[in-house]
């Protein structure tokens, strides 16, 4: 099937709503809704704030949003060059295979080549089959070796007393 024509541009502030959206999609996908505490307020001032922590690509076709790419920049020690983590990734469930989701890994791996980032690297729950099969089929692989460590809530509070 040939991708469909899209347009992949940064998101704006007027974006905010549409962010959160697509938010609460990825989570309902992933089983994960009831997680979600994120509001427009938060989003607006940590994303498009005075220290954005974040960016975000919005694809659309016809004007239509129809998926986004929220990633940052982390950074290797080893390599001495930051990189860049993709935190969401989600195109619409009716529009899925027609690709829109490799049309933005493209994307953020050209921002990251022109950013001279190492590494484009993101996390995937590991039932989500398809995703898996996608990713590898660019050529990602997974790290194997390595475990994802989490501190939230009182844990992160008490570290941090």
């Amino acid at each position: 099937m040939n991708p469909i024509a899209i347009d992949i541009r940064p998101a704006r502030e007027a974006d905010t709503a549409q962010i959160l959206e697509f938010i609460r999609a990825l989570a309902r996908y992933e089983r994960l809704e009831h997680e979600v505490l994120a509001t427009e307020a938060q989003l607006r001032e940590t994303l498009f704030g005075a220290r954005p922590y974040a960016e975000v690509l919005i694809a659309s076709a016809a004007d239509e949003p129809v998926g986004f790419a929220l990633f940052f920049h982390n950074y290797s020690t080893f390599m001495g060059q930051p990189g860049l983590y993709l935190e969401d990734l989600y195109v619409k469930e009716h529009l899925r295979g027609q690709g829109i989701g490799r049309q933005l890994l493209c994307r953020l791996a050209r921002l990251a080549i022109e950013r001279r980032c190492a590494r484009l690297e993101w996390a995937v729950l590991e039932w989500n089959a398809p995703s898996i099969a996608f990713y590898r089929n660019l050529g990602a692989r997974p790290l194997e070796d390595w475990r994802t460590f989490r501190l939230t809530g009182a844990a992160l509070e008490q570290l941090g007393a």
